[in-house]
């Protein structure tokens, strides 16, 4: 899943940056409000983590921006401004949630992963599909009941096939969520990450649609 973090300091995005992929996020950074505002897929990311203290404008003002032009992406503050009226502004301009500076990495991970359960409607995280069970937090796979051994690769991409069962995704949509946009990409990338997953799970659960991409048959 990919993440818009929006921090202006170079230190701690590089720092941030690099334990979210560490937890198998693709991160995209953007250091000013400029630059977070003319983002070119905001509405695609997974979760936004947005510094409110930015070089050029007030990121509350971005936050009313996205939520104005209706993105909806789950947007989380992390913020040096700790007070309570910093928090009810934050929210009520249409944050998911306020975190203040400092925090540790595991309390933002439990956050992050709070908001993707609220967005899904449930407490529960974990994908089913017939008899796979994917669970995001636990980074595991079963098959049939049975632990399945996975690369990082393989159960991003699984993830993403099984959040967006039934649909059609192109290879630029797969590559889009897998890694950041700056990021060296290869085409034939996804079509090894597929084989394997093929030899995994089974070729019938994913469907090539020449011309088009990929579908992933619950």
């Amino acid at each position: 899943m990919r993440l818009l973090l929006v921090e202006d300091d170079p230190e701690l995005g590089r720092r941030l940056s690099d334990r979210l992929r560490g937890t198998d996020f693709a991160v995209e950074l953007a250091t000013s409000r400029s630059e977070a505002e003319d983002w070119p897929d905001v509405e695609k990311m997974a979760a936004i983590i947005l510094d409110l203290g930015l070089p050029d404008g007030d990121g509350l003002d971005l936050l009313r921006h996205w939520r104005n032009a209706r993105v909806d992406t789950p947007i989380l503050i992390l913020t040096a401004r700790g007070s309570w009226q910093d928090k009810v502004e934050g929210l009520n301009a249409g944050a998911d949630d306020f975190v203040v500076k400092p925090v540790r990495f595991e309390e933002l991970q439990a956050r992050l992963n709070a908001l993707f359960r609220r967005q899904q409607g449930s407490r529960s995280t974990l994908l089913e599909a017939g008899d796979l069970a994917l669970d995001p937090l636990a980074r595991t796979v079963a098959h049939d009941g049975v632990p399945l051994s996975v690369s990082k690769q393989e159960f991003r991409l699984l993830h993403l096939f099984m959040r967006r069962a039934g649909q059609v995704m192109s290879q630029g949509d797969i590559l889009d969520d897998l890694y950041e946009l700056d990021a060296e990409r290869e085409r034939n990338t996804v079509e090894v990450l597929v084989g394997r997953l093929r030899r995994k799970i089974g070729r019938e659960r994913i469907v090539t649609l020449r011309g088009m991409g990929y579908r992933f048959e619950k």
